[in-house]
């Protein structure tokens, strides 16, 4: 079961980074226009993130680290498999990218000079993440089979309201630091989102479990 559960995650995070990354260096290729390049981004992650939790959900299909981390805060998952979660996690995104670079002639790493950071990004990030979460697990307990649409429709939408447009996953924001292309981001950039992102997800948990007395067992229903 773990094993299964952990191919997906791997699986589903890949797929997902290269969605953003591919989209990313194609949309740039594209036109010159950054309006342009970024809603076509936007509607290929969030299009490819529908896709990817219906395929996946029935196994697991989080994708993100900062989901996973709720779910064992809620008790959803052990301490071991949401371990083990995080780091497939890790590795999917950053093979996503690299082959992303690959399809795109680009090398396989090279390393991101997009810098970014600032307090307006940074609570970006606070607040992309929260809406996440809250999005998740709200939808999860109202009406379980539309969480794909809701996820895929509220990353799309977030890239556009906030100001970092959206990052959301510290997975993501790792390895997305391994390609100087459209979605890329510079090294020195990572701890700070990844950090806006657990506060973020901090928040989500606390909201989550408020408005929500029977949260664990949403949380054990997404996770099973």
């Amino acid at each position: 079961m773990l094993l299964r559960r952990a191919l997906a995650e791997l699986l589903g995070s890949a797929f997902l980074a290269a969605a953003v990354v591919g989209s990313g260096i194609a949309a740039s290729e594209l036109t010159q226009d950054r309006g342009l390049q970024l809603l076509e981004n936007s509607i290929a992650t969030g299009a490819a993130l529908i896709a990817l939790i219906l395929a996946l959900g029935p196994v697991s299909a989080a994708f993100n680290p900062v989901v996973t981390l709720v779910e064992r805060g809620l008790g959803a998952v052990s301490t071991t498999h949401a371990a083990v979660f995080v780091v497939v996690q890790l590795l999917g995104t950053s093979l996503g990218v690299v082959v992303a670079n690959l399809m795109y002639d680009e090398p396989a790493v090279t390393w991101s000079t997009h810098s970014r950071g600032g307090h307006g990004q940074l609570l970006g990030e606070v607040v992309a993440t929260l809406g996440l979460v809250l999005v998740v697990f709200g939808v999860a307990r109202s009406r379980r089979t539309a969480v794909p649409f809701a996820v895929g429709g509220y990353i799309a939408a977030a890239y556009w309201f906030t100001s970092s447009t959206s990052f959301a996953n510290p997975a993501i924001t790792v390895a997305r630091s391994l390609t100087n292309t459209f979605a890329g981001i510079d090294p020195s950039s990572i701890a700070a989102f990844v950090g806006a992102q657990l506060v973020g997800g901090a928040l989500g948990f606390l909201v989550v479990r408020v408005l929500y007395p029977d949260a664990r067992q949403i949380a054990e229903g997404i996770a099973s």
